[in-house]
C-alpha cells in the first residue's frame, strides 16, 4: 500500500465550524502512518452530501487511491455519508461494511447501528468509517488486509470490448 496515497475526510458539522476539535482525522492519520501509508490530503467538511462528494472526487482526482472518511455513518438525521457515497459510487463492496459491523459487535452492541461501507468512486477505494476515533481505527484494522488489492483493482483503467 505504501505506493498509494491516502486521503482522510472528517465529516462533522461541529468540527467543520470550529466548534469541536477533530480527533478522528488525526487518529486515522497516525494509524495510516503506522501502516506505512502516505497521507496526501486531509479535509474537514460538514454533514452535507455535496461537500462530502466534492471532497471525495477532489482527492480521487489528486491521485488518492484510498480515501477514508470518518463520521456521518450513524442514524442521526444529519448522518448522510453513506448516501453521499452511494450517489457517486461505481460499485459498493459489501464485505467491508459487513466485516466492520460483525467484528465491532464484539466490542460494542451499538455496532449494529453503524452504516459504514466501502465503495469504488472514480479510481479510488472509499471507506466510510465511524466518527468515534477508536471505532474508526479499529474498523480500518478489520479490513486493512484487503485494502491493497482493492486499491489496485479500483485504479485499473476500464477495458473496452
Amino acid at each position: 500500500m505504501s505506493s498509494h496515497h491516502a486521503g482522510i475526510i472528517t465529516i462533522s458539522d461541529r468540527a467543520a465550524s470550529g466548534e469541536y476539535e477533530d480527533h478522528g482525522g488525526p487518529a486515522l492519520r497516525a494509524d495510516c502512518e503506522k501502516r506505512g501509508w502516505k497521507v496526501a490530503a486531509e479535509a474537514i467538511v460538514p454533514d452535507e452530501k455535496d461537500r462530502i462528494q466534492s471532497a471525495i472526487r477532489s482527492f480521487s482526482s489528486q491521485g488518492c487511491g484510498l480515501i477514508l472518511t470518518t463520521g456521518g455513518t450513524g442514524i442521526a438525521e444529519r448522518d448522510v455519508t453513506p448516501e453521499a457515497i452511494r450517489e457517486i459510487m461505481r460499485v459498493e463492496l459489501p464485505g467491508f461494511g459487513e466485516t466492520m459491523r460483525m467484528k465491532s459487535l464484539d466490542i460494542t452492541p451499538n455496532a449494529i447501528l453503524s452504516r459504514s461501507l466501502a465503495a469504488v468512486v472514480d479510481s479510488s477505494l472509499v471507506i466510510a468509517l465511524p466518527g468515534k476515533p477508536s471505532g474508526a481505527v479499529e474498523c480500518l484494522g478489520f479490513v486493512a488486509g484487503a485494502i491493497d488489492h482493492a486499491v489496485k483493482l479500483a485504479r485499473r483503467e476500464p477495458t473496452s470490448c
